[in-house]
């Protein structure tokens, strides 16, 4: 058998598995993503809003700034009404993200404070703030000249259509 077509060893597995992420400096190694997450920023900025969304976050925003910055590819900020929330909504975004995408934060700041926890994943940076945070510094009007969307939760009921009124024969 030639070697190209051996078995690879588990150890040469694993190490397979290190991939770079986009970041500063050597601490930007870190596991591949375990799904259908490699290379797809806005699959895991969507991710990460489901998982506010799940802890009642509001007003979900995903800012693609790839083109615009070097930062990361996309953000996503949202509002938790207390300390407690905002704290909560930040586990739940890095619970789902490390359960679904195999991926942990490089970065995580704000979290003892809890009224505005950053999670830097490298290509997706997550803001979770309280309101009187995301007012004063705004951050939606500075990345402005990023494309926005709104995150509107798969299970939010939609907006009752105009009825229909039977049609009467004359």
């Amino acid at each position: 058998m030639a070697e190209a077509d051996a078995p690879m060893s588990e150890s040469a597995l694993a190490d397979s598995a290190l991939v770079a992420i986009p970041g500063p400096g050597p601490a930007a190694v870190g596991a591949a993503p375990l799904s259908n997450f490699a290379g797809d920023s806005r699959a895991l900025a969507l991710l990460a809003a489901e998982a506010c969304d799940d802890r009642k976050a509001v007003d979900i925003r995903l800012i693609r700034v790839e083109e615009i910055s070097s930062l990361a590819d996309y953000f996503v900020i949202c509002s938790g009404l207390t300390e407690v929330q905002v704290r909560a909504i930040a586990r739940s975004v890095e619970d789902s993200l490390e359960l679904e995408a195999g991926r942990l934060p490089l970065r995580r700041e704000g979290q003892s404070e809890g009224r505005w926890v950053l999670l830097d994943y490298g290509e997706l940076i997550v803001h979770v703030l309280t309101p009187q945070e995301r007012s004063y510094y705004d951050l939606e009007s500075f990345w402005g000249h990023g494309e926005q969307e709104l995150y509107i939760s798969p299970l939010q009921p939609s907006a009752p259509g105009p009825t229909a009124t039977p049609s009467q024969p004359a």
